[in-house]
């Protein structure tokens, strides 16, 4: 009889031990914070990679964060996802962003501002640049966190026909879809062409139909990727004009819930995916020009000579324009880089 008592003790206590290490094994789960990250990437793109990448990071950092990925505008589109992540619904987001919640956002489609992947490097990723500095500034007027940029390359016309005069600034006698920009629509007009503003889910039926002639939308990889495997477009213009530029931001409301640890870590990882991203970008750009030839594109690119006629041509008759939506003072800013 005393033994069994004792057995019993024992047992009970073995039992509450192993709930309390249970319940404590909960608590720690629980304590985990469940990060949302959205983005407009394609599922297949490199850029949902690194998606990937910045998960895997951040979690195997067990600082007691989780992230769920929502790539490809599952949850929305670019504009969508800003004001979300404003609101702190959504955590995180990679993608474009848009000048709707404040037309002084606008700088970030400012064509010719850069010529090349080294000027990208050291005005759009350096985050000390005059560039990120006032794209900070605004950003966090609206209750966001900049993260990292991530120049992906120049923004081409992916068209149908062959533009006339495509090299010049003469009528071209096409239909080309822009973004929500009055500098781009001003910009494509001067180059020749008609505008029509519509959105980028819009873009691959409207071509495929004949709705627009052409689309300027997107770098030589992401034609290749969207476009040219579904045998859409036959040719790309390369103007090298306006820089594909994405974004890794947050939600104040998020990264003040962070602890400083948390934050150094997350921070990290997006900072490491955007290193990643540019380097794959740079290397490979010429590649998917090769690619896109392969798949029966013809690619129409400037001359130097015609490439500086043409950038001229904008920083004298298009950045001036600017002034009303991002005013003086901020270009002023960018054009003193």
């Amino acid at each position: 009889m005393l033994k069994s008592l004792k057995f019993g003790k024992l047992f009970a206590g073995a039992t509450l031990a192993g709930a309390l290490t249970l319940s404590a094994l909960g608590a720690a789960s629980a304590a985990d914070i469940r990060l949302k990250f959205a983005g407009t990437f394609p599922v297949d793109h490199p850029g949902t990679k690194m998606m990937e990448q910045i998960k895997s990071d951040i979690e195997a950092a067990d600082v007691g964060l989780k992230m769920s990925v929502f790539p490809a505008n599952q949850l929305g589109s670019g504009e969508a996802l800003m004001e979300d992540t404003i609101r702190g619904n959504i955590d995180f987001t990679a993608a474009f962003i848009y000048s709707h919640k404040d037309p002084r956002l606008e700088f970030l489609s400012m064509p010719f501002l850069v010529n090349n992947f080294d000027e990208m490097d050291s005005v759009m990723r350096n985050m000390d640049s005059r560039f990120n500095q006032i794209l900070q500034e605004r950003l966090n007027e609206l209750g966001l966190v900049l993260l990292a940029n991530n120049p992906e390359g120049f923004t081409g016309i992916v068209a149908n026909k062959k533009p006339e005069n495509w090299n010049t600034l003469d009528a071209k006698e096409m239909n080309i879809r822009v973004w929500s920009s009055n500098v781009i629509k001003a910009m494509v007009e001067g180059m020749g062409y008609q505008a029509t503003t519509m959105a980028w889910g819009d873009i691959f039926p409207a071509i495929q139909s004949g709705i627009v002639d052409g689309a300027i939308c997107c770098t030589k990889s992401a034609t290749y990727s969207i476009f040219a495997q579904s045998d859409v477009g036959k040719y790309y213009v390369q103007y090298n004009s306006v820089s594909e530029l994405t974004s890794y931001y947050g939600s104040q409301k998020t990264w003040n819930k962070l602890s400083d640890k948390q934050r150094e870590v997350v921070q990290t990882a997006f900072t490491k995916a955007s290193d990643d991203f540019f380097a794959y970008n740079r290397s490979n750009d010429a590649e998917f020009g090769k690619k896109l030839e392969e798949k029966g594109y013809e690619i129409l690119a400037l001359d130097a000579e015609e490439q500086a006629a043409m950038a001229s041509w904008v920083r004298e008759n298009i950045w001036p324009t600017m002034v009303e939506t991002i005013g003086q003072e901020t270009l002023d800013r960018l054009t003193s880089q």
